[in-house]
């Protein structure tokens, strides 16, 4: 069993930064790969980045590509999302996943078997 608890989330201008966090407790976590999602108002989750077990891949979705960053540290249990040259576009709730299959990076949220409970991040113009 894994838990996550997401932190970070704040309001920010549009051209702004933000690193987000996201603590995990119970074994096992550097044997997770860990991903980022977001849910924006009135539409679908969507996959934001993942990054492996070890944190030497990492993958994104395009619109974030060149602006967020994700990494983890395995000694202290936790995974970072840092966003930079923020958008009002990314306004949206960031939840942080585990997927605890062997595998390659996934970018489909029913791989994902642990979720936090989500941190609020809303750019304004």
């Amino acid at each position: 069993q894994v838990q996550l608890v997401e932190s970070g989330g704040r309001l920010v201008q549009a051209g702004g930064s933000l690193r987000l966090s996201c603590a995990a407790s119970g074994r096992g976590f550097s044997n997770y790969a860990m991903g980022w999602f977001r849910q924006a108002a009135g539409k679908e989750r969507e996959f934001v980045g993942s990054i492996s077990r070890g944190g030497s891949n990492s993958d994104y979705t395009d619109s974030v590509k060149g602006r967020f960053t994700i990494s983890r540290d395995n000694a202290w249990n936790m995974v970072y999302l840092q966003m930079n040259s923020l958008k009002p576009e990314d306004t949206a709730v960031y939840y942080c996943a585990a997927d605890t299959a062997l595998g390659p990076l996934s970018r489909r949220s029913g791989d994902f078997d642990y979720w936090g409970q989500g941190t609020q991040v809303t750019v304004s113009s």
